[in-house]
């Protein structure tokens, strides 16, 4: 498939100004309960994380079983993330929004009742249902709500605050909470959840109009059966083995599932999903970013949970208290990003995002050695990617979405966030190989290094990726003046 590329700087050339949107308390409000949901969903992967060893102890599940309560979050939020933002897009987005909140809340309340370790990983997985309808839903709400250009912008900066706001306060919530009981961790988002329920139904418009579609059976049950596939496969073949025959065989038939899906929506009359999108060389390179930025970023995030508490044998609090100058960097810098997307356009806030990433994972392995300083190790470290995480997402999903029909929106957003949690999924599955296969490593951190060897790789490849357009654009130019 050919990408045509308008321009690697297209972004940094400012179009036409269009008119100033007024912000009246209601448009404020609209923002404010897509931020919530936002938030809920980075709460409840982080204090969730915090509670496993808890989990594990109360109802007896082997290191396994926990997994899946992890993956099985993943597995229904990567495996329907696409389909979620395109059913939006054909449903309309406030209805489809509305009830995947509702399913989430009562998700939750189930999780924190149960006594089962199936029915809790079941819970988890509706959760990841329900979230892969939110979270795009949510980003085309606000990609339609808002302007494109400076309004949008900033609205996206806002909204990249309380996603790190949520993680963040999710690893300090959850060693608090997990002190009182794994089970804290899971009802504490449902009273959130319900009152982003009642303000969404009061102040989110309703749909004026929906996307000509839905006859698209076929693509439908394809693209839901591969993606599933796909991430099951993903995140299940480091237990099994990646050469095992089952593993082999789900590939097969995810890629089977997919390229039935990619012949069907080039020949129905209303796709599920336009496959023109693709060839948008911009978009292509944004869902190529948020794969570096997410798959390093998660990847790393997880070695340093189990080096810092199995290695370091840290508490679960002074991890978080660790961790945190990542999400504090993130939620101070983001509200600034609007701005500065606005004046120096989405890649050259890529770059500097790619280039800060790198430069923390670089720094991490020069200085750690078999004991790390905080002050001399690891804070620089949390600096520098809270700085490439900020300046990454808002302008990563600017990008994504720019330039694209508000019947579109959906689709966009989930093709976007689709590939950020799929992509994390198979760095992260890559990682966790490297890192069981280093455990007979020398040092205390020796196990880890390969991983971050591979998370500084995934970085630079996404620098790359995004600074040899840019360089191509300006070669021309700076000949033509010598």
């Amino acid at each position: 498939m050919t990408i045509t590329d308008t321009s690697p700087v297209s972004a940094v050339r400012a179009p036409a100004a269009p008119a100033e949107q007024t912000w009246t308390p209601r448009l404020w409000g609209v923002l404010a309960v897509l931020c919530a949901v936002l938030f809920l969903d980075g709460l409840d992967v982080s204090m969730v994380g915090v509670a496993l060893p808890s989990i594990g102890s109360e109802l007896g599940l082997s290191t396994t079983s926990l997994q899946w309560i992890v993956n099985g979050y993943v597995l229904g939020y990567g495996g329907l993330l696409l389909l979620g933002g395109r059913t939006a897009d054909l449903l309309g987005r406030r209805r489809v929004f509305l009830i995947a909140l509702g399913v989430f809340a009562v998700a939750s309340l189930v999780g924190g009742l149960v006594s089962d370790g199936t029915l809790l990983i079941v819970t988890r997985f509706i959760k990841g249902l329900a979230a892969a309808f939110t979270a795009p839903t949510a980003l085309s709400i606000l990609t339609t709500t808002f302007h494109e250009g400076p309004a949008r912008n900033r609205a996206l900066s806002v909204f990249s605050v309380f996603g790190a706001s949520g993680y963040s306060s999710g690893l300090i919530l959850g060693g608090l909470l997990t002190s009182f009981g794994w089970r804290w961790t899971f009802l504490t988002p449902v009273p959130l959840a319900v009152l982003a329920l009642i303000a969404g139904v009061l102040l989110i418009p309703r749909d004026r109009t929906r996307v000509e579609g839905g006859h698209d059976l076929v693509g439908a049950v394809t693209l839901t059966g591969g993606m599933l596939l796909a991430v099951y496969t993903v995140v299940s073949a480091p237990d099994r083995g990646w050469l095992d025959p089952l593993t082999i065989g789900s590939v097969v038939v995810a890629a089977a599932l997919l390229a039935g899906f990619v012949v069907t929506e080039k020949k129905v009359a209303h796709p599920l999903v336009r496959l023109g999108i693709l060839r948008i060389g911009s978009i292509v390179r944004a869902n190529l970013s948020i794969v570096a930025l997410f798959g390093s970023f998660l990847s790393f995030q997880f070695m340093m949970t189990l080096y810092l508490q199995d290695v370091l044998h840290w508490s679960p609090l002074k991890m978080a208290m660790g961790l945190l100058p990542i999400g504090l960097l993130v939620a101070f810098a983001s509200p600034f990003v609007g701005r500065l997307i606005d004046r120096y356009g989405t890649p050259r806030l890529i770059i500097s995002s790619m280039v800060s990433l790198s430069l923390g994972y670089v720094w991490f392995l020069a200085t750690a050695g078999d004991s790390p300083n905080y002050l001399v190790t690891v804070l620089p470290t949390m600096l520098l990617l809270g700085g490439g995480f900020a300046f990454g997402f808002s302008s990563i999903m600017a990008q994504a979405t720019d330039g694209i029909d508000d019947s579109e929106q959906g689709l966009a957003s989930g093709l976007v966030q689709t590939s950020g949690q799929v992509g994390a999924a198979l760095v992260l599955a890559v990682v966790t190989a490297l890192v069981a296969g280093g455990a007979q490593s020398g040092g205390d951190f020796g196990q880890f290094h390969p991983g971050v060897n591979l998370v500084s790789g995934v970085a630079v490849v996404g620098l790359l990726l995004n600074l040899i357009p840019l360089i191509r654009h300006y070669r021309p130019k700076h000949g033509a003046t010598t």
